[in-house]
């Protein structure tokens, strides 16, 4: 690991460096994730009373093979590992990425970038304590009365990790947005006169997440709608595109 020092913009790097320097970051990345796996492996009845917590009172996952139950264990300490290594890991992403960008240009893909994992964990908080209770009382008591219903763990924790997994990208939509004010394909002005279209998107969005619940899918749309309505503010107050940034006129009188 020779190169894990920041590189400016101005340093030209052959493709021998620029790999060098590419493994030397996935192996920071790497023993992060590793250091916090064996950190969630040892507290991993912490992490599974954390996951099941929005299940219903009385309902316990089962397993049904001899195995199931420790690979379901490492997978879930797994993915708390990684939310943990997270921060390191997008520094070093960042870090990799971010001194091919001009001087400019980094000026307005940094709060983007710093945006992104802020977005990413407020909306897997939403759906841990807004979403999941509802929905999974919901659709564990639909039709109960037929039914002898069991929870699965391993379908269980594939549902929950798609279901936060889906709705930190879907709070991703300011950096979206932003981006492509920023390119100059849309801004605040066309983003207001297109919400009837963003509310059938945003509705459509929603029904592809892992759940088809009307309940759900209501909880899932308004926060989404309410980032978009977000997006257009930040459109207009910071959405200005790129070519246009710095282009201020010169005060009178200036050499």
């Amino acid at each position: 690991m020779r190169r894990v020092r920041p590189i400016k913009y101005e340093d030209r790097l052959s493709v021998v460096d620029h790999l060098d320097e590419l493994r030397s970051r996935l192996i920071v990345c790497a023993i992060a994730f590793v250091v916090a796996w064996a950190f969630t492996a040892w507290q991993n009845d912490l992490v599974l009373r954390i996951v099941n917590q929005p299940l219903p009172p009385g309902i316990d996952p089962i397993t049904l093979g001899p195995a199931e139950a420790f690979y379901t264990t490492l997978t879930n300490a797994a993915y708390a590992a990684f939310l943990i290594a997270l921060p390191v890991i997008l520094y070093q992403l960042y870090a990799f990425i971010l001194p091919a960008f001009s001087p400019t240009e980094r000026r307005v893909a940094t709060p983007l970038l710093l945006l992104v994992p802020v977005l990413f964990v407020g909306g897997v908080v939403f759906c841990y304590f807004v979403v999941l209770t509802p929905a999974l009382e919901f659709l564990l008591n639909f039709n109960a009365d037929e039914f002898n219903t069991q929870v699965r763990a391993r379908d269980y924790y594939s549902f929950v990790t798609l279901l936060m997994l889906a709705m930190g990208i879907g709070f991703q939509i300011p950096v979206g947005v932003l981006a492509a004010c920023k390119l100059g394909v849309t801004s605040a002005e066309k983003l207001r006169r297109s919400r009837r279209f963003a509310i059938v998107g945003i509705v459509v969005l929603a029904s592809l997440l892992p759940t088809l619940d009307p309940l759900t899918l209501i909880l899932e749309s308004i926060p989404l709608y309410l980032l978009f309505e977000l997006s257009i503010l930040m459109a207009a107050a910071w959405g200005r595109p790129v070519g246009e940034v710095g282009e201020e006129p010169a005060p009178e009188g200036s050499g």
